[in-house]
């Protein structure tokens, strides 16, 4: 956030949404989470959150100007769908009325950051991994067709970054060239070596190809995001703003890379990975979509061309792996 928010905007904002004594409001910002600017606050009808997106010049992938638009549906979803705990909406306001960008206000989960549980045993943090993974398979069972009456694929929530597509070939394409696009615009790449990574896309197609039920991806599961309590049973799955509805296996690269993909993980989740080689290639295509976004991310938000530069020599080295043998 480029500019702190006075106590008095903030009371502003809760009292809104909730019929709290203003006097009695406590707000204490949330140190996790960098892209979101978060408050405990506290008050005489107990501890919410209150979440406001950055400005909007703060720099965004294609899917995330807006993205919060899409997380009181989706929480309202889950929560009537699925055991998975999530929080609940509480009140929102994308109008830019009092404050001038989007938030939520929800009620407050209890519990810690994995990544702040550093008391937990071994035994513990792998529970944690296999409750995650008995909630992700819970997640996955919400289907487009079920949920929103469509087998469209992509990014398809309030913020529309982009047209829904047919199928989860066509919609991995856009989301792609999107991504690449926002590549070159950081300049991290020159259009010639984006044209390399479209190129690549094409030349292994028909590994895409084959019929995806798309289902609900939360696209964000990494230790700061999974909440646990001293037990290491998970208290909260937080942070839904990215998901998007598409392949299990896009999912499944983005928890490869947070480290979330062990076998107590997998134990759990109850259906075994697809290891054809088909879906190998489309799990290396899927990890360079991961790696990539942080180039412009480095770029725009962190102004950090070095750690830009690494992640640009990171994807290259993904990629050559792809390129067929002379």
């Amino acid at each position: 956030m480029t500019k702190a928010l006075s106590v008095a905007t903030l009371t502003e904002t809760i009292v809104a949404h909730i019929d709290a004594d203003p006097a009695s409001l406590r707000f204490t910002p949330i140190r996790t989470g960098r892209h979101n600017t978060s408050y405990w606050v506290d008050g005489n009808l107990g501890r919410f959150v209150l979440r406001i997106a950055p400005p909007d010049d703060a720099g965004f992938l294609f899917y995330e100007r807006h993205m919060m638009r899409q997380e009181p549906e989706l929480h309202t979803l889950i929560r009537a769908e699925t055991a998975i705990p999530v929080a609940e909406m509480v009140g929102y306001d994308f109008s830019r009325t009092i404050l001038d960008r989007d938030y939520l206000v929800m009620t407050a989960l209890r519990g810690t950051p994995l990544s702040d549980a550093s008391g937990l045993t071994y035994d513990r943090f792998q529970r944690a991994l296999g409750q995650v993974g008995e909630y992700l398979r819970q997640l996955h069972n919400l289907t487009a067709t079920a949920c929103l009456g469509s087998e469209a694929c992509g990014y398809l929530g309030a913020h529309h970054p982009m047209e829904p597509q047919p199928t989860w070939t066509e919609a991995f394409y856009v989301m792609w060239n999107k991504l690449l696009d926002d590549v070159v615009a950081c300049g991290s790449y020159t259009n010639d070596e984006a044209q390399a990574m479209r190129n690549l896309l094409d030349l292994y197609r028909e590994h895409f190809d084959g019929p995806v039920t798309p289902c609900l991806l939360h696209m964000d599961v990494w230790s700061q995001n999974i909440l646990v309590d001293e037990a290491g049973t998970v208290t909260g799955l937080v942070d839904f703003d990215r998901a998007l509805w598409g392949d299990v296996e896009i999912e499944f690269a983005v928890l490869d890379y947070c480290g979330i993909s062990e076998p107590a993980f997998w134990e759990a989740y109850g259906v075994p990975r697809d290891e054809s080689p088909s879906a190998m290639i489309r799990r290396q295509f899927y990890l360079l979509y991961e790696v990539q976004k942080y180039m412009p991310i480095r770029i725009w938000r962190r102004n950090n061309p070095a750690s830009a530069a690494r992640y640009k020599q990171q994807s290259f080295a993904l990629a050559a792996q792809l390129l067929p043998s002379p």
